[in-house]
Parts: structure tokens; sequence; C-alpha cells
């Protein structure tokens, strides 16, 4: 095993997130599991959202692991992107895996042929390919908003709180 996939799957099995970028829309946070060289992860109806990233079978993504302790970015790898066919033998096997770190699930009985019915389970696999990590923070602007964490005091509240003082 060559050092940078030593590094890729250490950093992917410590991480409870990895951060994916398809060809299209921006990068999101996704749960995954390390099993066999590559992150799985389930995405569709009641898990993670995989629309608009544009992940498709034979397609690559961009995978961003970050320090679980941190923060910080540890590694980025390209990844090859498989479907797995519902109820195949490499779907069977990830469902088992992923089946044990979904946290809260609905119908923790009936998930695996919820997912079969519904969700897709993806498989990335490291290409060998790495980013070099960047210089700055890549931090991205706030989307503008009308929404509000901070309002004007109301003017009787330093009265309230001093009076609660005293007593």
């Amino acid at each position: 095993m060559t050092e940078t996939r030593a590094l890729i799957e250490e950093a992917a099995k410590k991480s409870g997130l990895i951060w994916v970028q398809g060809p299209t829309g921006p990068s999101r946070a996704l749960w995954h599991v390390w099993h066999e060289g590559a992150a799985l992860v389930v995405g569709g109806p009641g898990e993670q959202p995989l629309d608009g990233l544009g992940l498709v079978d034979g397609g690559t993504a961009s995978v961003t692991v970050r320090s679980k302790d941190k923060g910080g970015r540890l590694v980025e790898w390209t990844a090859a992107v498989t479907e797995l066919a519902p109820d195949g033998e490499e779907w069977t096997a990830a469902v088992g895996e992923l089946k044990g770190k979904r946290l809260n699930a609905p119908d923790a009985e009936a998930i695996a042929e919820r997912w079969a019915r519904e969700c897709r389970v993806l498989r990335l696999l490291p290409t060998g390919a790495t980013a070099s990590l960047p210089d700055g923070s890549l931090a991205a602007v706030p989307l503008p908003t009308s929404a509000t964490t901070r309002r004007a005091m109301p003017a009787g509240l330093p009265r309230l709180l001093r009076r609660g003082r005293r007593g």
C-alpha cells in the first residue's frame, strides 16, 4: 500500500464525515463507512441527500477528509463512483456495513429493504490522485438571507436586570 493510499484510508476511517463534490453542485458533508478500500455512502428519501451532486455510476467525485479533532483538512482525493446494484453481492456487503453505522433509523429492521427500494448506495474508490492542500481557508461567503440572530434589546430590560441583583 502506498503512503498516499494509507493516508486516505486512515483519515477516512477516523473521520465521521467526508465532504463530497460531484461534477455539479457544491460539496456536501456525508456520513460514510470505510470498507474494503473505499468509502460507502447511502442517500435518498429518509437518508442524506445525494441529489444535485451529479454522482453517477462510472463518474468521478472529489472527496475531502477533515480531522475529527480539529476540523482541519487532512487530504483531498479523487474517487471513482460506482453505484451498487440492489441485492448484488457487493451491495449486500456494503449495506451490512452501513446498517451498523446508521444512527436513529426509523425502520431499523427493514432498512435494507427500504434502501433497495428507494435509495442509492455508492462506492467511492480512491483513484490515487490527491490534490495539494490550499494555502487559504476556502471558506465560502454565506448566502444573503433575511434571517437574523440578534435583535435590539427591549428598553425595559436593563432596569429589570438591575432590580434582580438587589433581591
